[in-house]
C-alpha cells in the first residue's frame, strides 16, 4: 500500500482561484490521514509560493479564507510544499521571496524520481 502522495500543480493557474481549493484540500485530507504529502508548485502555479500572492486570492469570492489559509491548513496537517527552481528565474524571485510554508526547491529530477517510486501515488492539477 502506498504511503506517499505527490500533488503536482502544473496546470493550475492562480488567475483562476476557484481551481485552487481542491489541491490544497486534498493535501490537507491526505496529510491528516497520515500519508506523506508533497505538493510541488510548478509553471504558473509556482507563483503561489511567492510571498504576497496566495494571501491576495480567495477560492470563493467574498469568503474570508484566502488561498494562503488553505496552504497553511494543509501545511499544518503535515503536507510539505515545494517550489520549482526554474520558477525563480521565470518570475525573477529569490528563494528568500518564498512563503515560510514552502520547504524549498524541488527540481524536475527529484520530482520525477519521486513520481516513479512504487510507493508514491500522484495527483496532478
Amino acid at each position: 500500500m502506498s504511503r506517499r502522495l505527490m500533488i503536482v500543480l502544473v496546470n493550475t493557474d492562480p488567475r483562476n482561484p476557484e481551481e485552487l481549493g481542491a489541491p490544497f484540500y486534498h493535501a490537507a485530507v491526505a496529510a491528516a490521514m497520515d500519508y506523506e504529502v508533497d505538493v510541488v508548485c510548478a509553471a504558473t502555479a509556482g507563483k503561489l509560493m511567492v510571498k504576497g500572492v496566495a494571501e491576495g486570492l480567495h477560492v470563493k469570492p467574498g469568503h474570508p479564507m484566502t488561498v494562503l489559509d488553505w496552504i497553511r491548513e494543509a501545511h499544518g496537517a503535515g503536507a510539505r510544499f515545494w517550489a520549482c527552481p526554474a520558477n525563480l528565474d521565470l518570475f525573477e524571485v529569490r528563494e528568500a521571496d518564498l512563503i515560510p510554508e514552502c520547504g524549498g526547491l524541488m527540481g524536475a529530477a527529484t520530482m520525477i524520481q519521486g513520481i516513479m517510486d512504487d510507493d508514491c501515488r500522484v495527483l496532478s492539477y
